[in-house]
């Protein structure tokens, strides 16, 4: 179903270079500079800044936002619960689940019979750490596309958490490492791996500790965690260690007998990718649709026009067009450099040998 406009989508939300703003209500969605007003879809960094004057969101990511960048991140808050309206200015903005990681939420704005749906970063497949994506009729549909390329589908990931198990089991002397993104991916590897079955404690390396244990206080049971920090290298034969994925080719690693360096994330779906970064044990889990998932939720959605942003545009924008709708990449750039980071700066424990803990 298609919603009959009064207002062109132009005239609701508008494309700056400092993210998508909306004049009508006063705010911008996800701003990559500073901003009077920000509405937030959730906590990663490349879309949670720091320094606006107000903050819009969910109380996980508005609390997410505090444990990154202190008390005084923004110099007010508000938050939004999950299928609440809120008016700003002459439109409306209702939150509704995204399914990417805790509290991230996909953001419906409208005003005058048009509605037009920011989706921030989204999946379409069950994780046990967050609401499940909830798909919201709209008029325009502003997607990601982070894997937006025919190449990339991601698989089960209960099949990759196994194959992580099965090598556990075949190798009991060598410790495990896995790779995993500071927010929502570490998590969810935690929460798979319990869901396989296994029921030993789970490492941490400092940088993942702080959200792991926010994590927990909200109600999300991920086990036994310990700290690799103070445990001796005998004790860690046979573990399974998270870290940030760029700490797998750090000196970290030396404290672990014969490592396995494994790396969860969808991009480990190119080889190459892997290879490059020493991995032995590539696992495809992503918090991001993959290209099946993207164009099914854009044809799903009802819209009629389909605005493209951060990932592979081109290709997600030839695919709507193919199929009779209006599309448009918005280039905004400043989106996507959560992964590059690996959150590694939400630890504020070193975790290099012979350092202060």
């Amino acid at each position: 179903m298609t919603y009959l406009s009064a207002m062109r989508p132009e005239e609701l939300l508008t494309p700056t270079p400092s993210g998508v703003c909306c004049q009508t209500g006063g705010f911008h969605i996800d701003p990559t500079r500073p901003v009077d007003k920000a509405v937030i879809t959730h906590g990663h960094s490349d879309h949670a800044r720091p320094g606006h004057g107000a903050v819009l969101a969910t109380q996980e990511t508005l609390d997410l936002m505090r444990l990154r960048y202190g008390e005084n991140f923004a110099g007010k808050t508000q938050v939004a619960k999950l299928g609440e309206t809120i008016r700003l200015g002459s439109a409306s903005v209702t939150f509704h689940p995204a399914g990417h990681v805790l509290g991230s939420a996909q953001i419906a704005v409208e005003s005058n019979g048009c509605r037009i749906v920011a989706s921030g970063d989204y999946k379409d497949v069950p994780d046990p750490t967050c609401a499940p994506f909830e798909l919201v009729p709209c008029d325009v549909f502003i997607t990601e596309a982070t894997f937006g390329l025919p190449v990339f589908r991601h698989g089960d990931p209960n099949g990759e958490i196994a194959r992580l198990l099965h090598s556990v089991s075949v190798f009991p002397e060598r410790a495990h490492l896995v790779g995993a993104y500071s927010l929502g991916k570490a998590q969810r590897v935690i929460a798979l791996i319990r869901q396989g079955g296994y029921d030993k404690p789970i490492y941490l390396h400092g940088a993942l500790e702080k959200i792991t244990h926010y994590y927990q206080s909200r109600g999300i049971d991920l086990g036994e965690l310990r700290p690799v920090r103070g445990t001796d290298k005998a004790e860690l034969a046979g573990a399974i260690a998270l870290c940030p994925p760029s700490s797998l080719q750090d000196v970290w690693t030396r404290r672990f007998p014969d490592p396995v360096p494994c790396f969860a994330s969808g991009w480990m779906r190119v080889r190459a990718r892997a290879r490059q970064r020493g991995v032995e044990l590539p696992l495809v889990i992503s918090d991001h649709a993959d290209w099946d998932g993207l164009t099914a939720t854009i044809a799903a959605t009802g819209a009629s026009e389909i605005w493209v942003t951060h990932g592979q545009e081109d290709a997600l924008v030839h695919w709507s067009r193919s199929r009779g709708l209006k599309a448009r990449p918005l280039a905004i750039v400043g989106y996507g450099d959560e992964d590059e980071s690996d959150g590694t700066a939400d630890g504020a424990t070193s975790e290099t040998p012979g350092a202060p803990s």
